[in-house]
Parts: C-alpha cells; sequence; structure tokens
C-alpha cells in the first residue's frame, strides 16, 4: 500500500512539474492599462499588438525577466519612459532636457516641466496646468 501511494505521489508530482515546464508562454502586462496581455508581432507593421484585440501595444512588462519593452520595436526601454501627468508613458528620448543654475526644464511634442531654484514646479501637460508651491498644489484644465 505504501509503495501504491508513493508511486501515485511520484507520477502526480513529475505531471505537474511536466506541465509546469511545458507552458513556456511568456506573461506580459500592458503598461498602460495593468493588464495581462499576449503580445505578437504585427505581419504588416512589425510592431508588437495585443495578441487578442489586435490593438497596439506601447510599452509592455515581460514578468518573467521584470524588462520593459517600446511595442514599436521590442527593445527594452528600462529606465528610459516617464510618465505623464495624465498617466501616459512616453520615451524620455523623446523629450528634450535643459538644465542650469536657475531652472531644469524638461520639453515634448505635449508636455513640459518646468523646476525652478526655489522649488516651485509647474508642468503643462495637453490641457492640464499644474502648478505646486509652498502653498500645495493647484491644477486647472484648460
Amino acid at each position: 500500500m505504501k509503495k501504491q501511494i508513493f508511486s501515485f505521489l511520484t507520477i502526480a508530482a513529475g505531471s505537474l512539474l511536466f506541465v509546469a515546464c511545458s507552458d513556456s508562454k511568456a506573461t506580459y502586462v500592458d503598461l498602460e492599462t495593468g493588464k495581462s496581455i499576449e503580445v505578437k508581432k504585427d505581419d504588416a507593421t512589425g510592431k508588437m499588438v495585443n495578441a487578442e484585440t489586435g490593438e497596439p501595444v506601447t510599452f509592455y512588462v515581460d514578468t518573467r525577466s521584470n524588462d520593459t519593452l517600446y511595442g514599436a520595436n521590442g527593445k527594452v526601454v528600462n529606465g528610459e519612459i516617464v510618465r505623464t501627468s495624465e498617466g501616459k508613458y512616453i520615451l524620455s528620448g523623446d523629450m528634450k532636457i535643459k538644465a542650469d543654475e536657475d531652472e531644469y526644464k524638461i520639453k515634448g511634442d505635449d508636455y513640459k516641466m518646468k523646476v525652478e531654484k526655489d522649488g516651485d514646479i509647474k508642468i503643462k501637460d495637453g490641457d492640464t496646468k499644474t502648478k505646486i508651491d509652498e502653498d500645495g498644489k493647484k491644477v486647472k484644465q484648460d
């Protein structure tokens, strides 16, 4: 009886190990939505898309390697992306950065941020303007 139970447990453990190892699909998370997705390369554009919906994926995270990838070319972009105040992610290389002793500026297509020497911060992101100073945070939408 003990031999039969041991044999059964050995077979069960081996089966579980085989199933776990045979599931080699990588798990990805769409950075914009935070949802798990499967990605595939679109043959027409060469860009990565959500395999289920066919929608382009701008940035996604490989949960096995913890790498963030750029959907346009599949390149690892760890540390090269910036989250705007609207929650969108953009490549920091798409932005111009200027710094001197009085202020620090970041400028993108539809995004600007200015940090002044006194600590005041001004952000313009699309139609939203944000000002952060010693009085607190003020947000204004056009």
